[in-house]
C-alpha cells in the first residue's frame, strides 16, 4: 500500500508562486510513476504533470507548461510541484496520484491518490 499526502496550498496573488509537495509512504516509491491533477469548483478533475519512476520524463497539460514544473525526491518519497506565474484559473483542489505501470497521465489509470490540497490563486 502506498499512501500519499499534499501540502503547500494556500491563498496566492495572480503572478505569484507555490511549492506544492506530496509526501509518499509504503514500500517501492521509487517505481511508480507519479502524477499532479487539479480539480477546479464546479469542473471535472483533468490531468496536470506528471514524472516517471526515475524522473527522466515528464509531461504537462497544455495550460501549465513553461510555468510549472514537476520534479522528484526519491531519497525524501517527494514529489514537488513549483508553480509560477498563477492565474485565477489555476485554483483547484491539487492533488497527488501514484501509477505503478503507467505513465501517471491518466486519472484513470492512478492506483493510489491523496486527498488534495486546496490553491486559490486572486486576481
Amino acid at each position: 500500500q502506498v499512501q500519499l499526502v499534499e501540502s503547500g496550498g494556500g491563498l496566492v496573488q495572480a503572478g505569484g508562486s507555490l511549492r506544492l509537495s506530496c509526501a509518499a509512504s509504503g514500500r517501492m516509491f521509487s517505481n511508480y510513476a507519479m502524477g499532479w491533477f487539479r480539480q477546479a469548483p464546479g469542473k471535472v478533475r483533468e490531468f496536470v504533470a506528471a514524472i516517471s519512476w526515475n524522473g527522466g520524463n515528464t509531461n504537462y497539460a497544455d495550460s501549465v507548461k513553461g510555468r510549472f514544473t514537476v520534479s522528484r525526491d526519491n531519497a525524501k518519497n517527494t514529489m514537488y510541484l513549483q508553480m509560477n506565474s498563477l492565474n485565477p484559473e489555476d485554483t483547484a483542489v491539487y492533488y497527488c496520484a501514484a501509477d505503478r505501470y503507467g505513465l501517471a497521465t491518466d486519472e484513470y489509470g492512478m492506483d493510489y491518490w491523496g486527498k488534495g490540497t486546496l490553491v486559490t490563486v486572486s486576481s
